[in-house]
């Protein structure tokens, strides 16, 4: 069911402007089946086909609640029910089971070209929009030159719009549906679809709307924009929240899952690489000690190949020497994906001297706490003479590893450096004050 304040006839003060009760959604998904070549042909004559169907559950017992003033961010990956969740708060769906109650109005930018009518030009399709939002013609007569100026699309607002590109029909739409001064805006991943410019102009506008008193419900892949704009955030996935509370605490749960099951993937497909695989070129040195395979491990030894911040790492090099080799040098490289040169450490600025190598061995380079923000990385590995006048064995970045977000809330750079900030200041007390960290879905009630 969904409800309009006018329905409840409500004027609690205190009351969610958005109230969304134990909703869930059913689909279900037809698929056409043809038994035999035979049915094919009969049933080409009698325009018969056997169909089958089968329930999907997008939502399951979903329920928060956002009062206004407030803005909630919505996280999650692709097909777990998000957008849907989007239509029924703005009314395009109806809840299979559960209750939606809306305390105001709502304006929503959801699908590409959603609510515009293609053979209409802009300035008739802002009108249409503004109908459709409950405003008056003369309402929106009055932000009629506002939103052009906004939109950008001067010279092309009295063009039909199915002459506009993907990114016109989003400066339309946003800028029809921030004008109309909504109690409740609902944005979906479309504005990613914009030029930089002008995200960064729709990130503006949202910041006033929010410093207004306005209230966003915003689903976006941009998990900065989420941690910026947001007081609070869902996680949801398999049509159900899975954890809610802080923005970035939700968002490094939200990670460190991704993280865990990008690893379970690579563990079941097996070791991505090994010394054999080299490229031509990736290797060079007189063999005299050869590294003959290298593994990056937890800190329980296990192998890995996705990593979190602050978190205890460990490097394994396994060598052979056919002959007795003195006094050698062992090293790695730490490349960024974008190819900066990180660190690179070796056996001789650690203080660990090897006489002498001979037979098969192994050299471990342990990390404590690993400092590397997000992102992707490759080590080289070497065994050098301890002039660094004889390269024994060098592998050039063919070991790659991922870094994903751990305790920490840093997100630019390449490294952190757990360092520590003080003021003699006494903290002013945040106006909206946010929960200390996500809550796990076991304990949600209500957002």
């Amino acid at each position: 069911m969904f409800t309009s304040a006018k329905d409840k006839m409500t004027d609690q003060l205190d009351d969610p402007l958005l109230d969304v009760r134990n909703v869930s959604k059913r689909f279900r998904l037809h698929s056409e089946q043809q038994r035999s070549f035979q049915e094919i042909f009969v049933n080409f004559f009698q325009r018969k086909r056997y169909s089958s169907s089968k329930e999907f559950w997008a939502l399951r017992d979903v329920s928060f609640q956002v009062r206004p003033g407030e803005s909630l961010g919505i996280i999650g990956p692709n097909g777990s029910g998000k957008s849907t969740l989007l239509k029924l708060l703005a009314g395009i769906l109806e809840p299979t089971t559960g209750e939606i109650v809306v305390n105001g109005r709502i304006s929503a930018l959801l699908e590409l070209g959603a609510g515009f009518h293609p053979d209409l030009t802009g300035r008739e399709n802002i009108f249409l929009n503004g109908t459709l939002y409950g405003l008056s013609r003369q309402e929106m007569q009055k932000q009629m030159e506002s939103i052009i100026e906004f939109s950008e699309l001067n010279e092309f607002i009295d063009v039909p719009i199915k002459h506009y590109s993907s990114g016109m029909y989003v400066r339309l739409g946003f800028s029809v549906a921030i004008h109309t001064e909504p109690d409740l805006l609902l944005v979906d991943e479309v504005l990613a679809v914009g030029d930089a410019n002008f995200q960064h102009k729709c990130m503006d506008a949202i910041q006033r709307y929010r410093q207004r008193g306005g209230t966003i419900l915003l689903v976006s892949h941009d998990l900065g924009s989420i941690e910026s704009i947001c007081d609070r955030a869902i996680w949801y996935e398999h049509g159900r929240v899975q954890a809610f509370g802080h923005p970035t605490d939700v968002v490094m749960q939200y990670l460190n899952n991704v993280a865990e099951k990008e690893e379970a993937v690579r563990s079941a497909a097996g070791k991505s690489r090994s010394v054999d695989q080299l490229a031509e070129g990736q290797r060079w040195g007189t063999g005299r000690v050869e590294i003959i395979d290298v593994k990056l491990c937890d800190a329980e030894g296990i192998e890995r190949s996705i990593f979190l911040t602050g978190a205890p790492m460990q490097i394994r090099l396994y060598y052979r020497a056919d002959k007795p080799i003195e006094d050698p040098i062992f090293g790695i490289a730490l490349h960024h994906h974008n190819g900066t040169w990180v660190a690179g450490p070796n056996t001789d600025f650690g203080d660990l001297s090897i006489p002498r190598v001979e037979g098969e061995g192994e050299v471990v380079y342990h990390i404590p706490k690993l400092s590397l923000l997000a992102g992707g990385y490759s080590i080289s590995v070497a065994a050098v003479n301890r002039s660094d006048t004889e390269m024994y064995d060098y592998h050039d970045r063919a070991y790659q590893f991922r870094v994903h977000t751990g305790n920490t809330r840093e997100r630019y750079g390449v490294v952190t450096l757990g360092g520590q900030w003080t003021t003699d200041q006494k903290p002013t007390p945040r106006p909206n004050p946010r929960p200390a960290r996500a809550v796990p879905v076991e304990k949600v009630a209500q957002v």
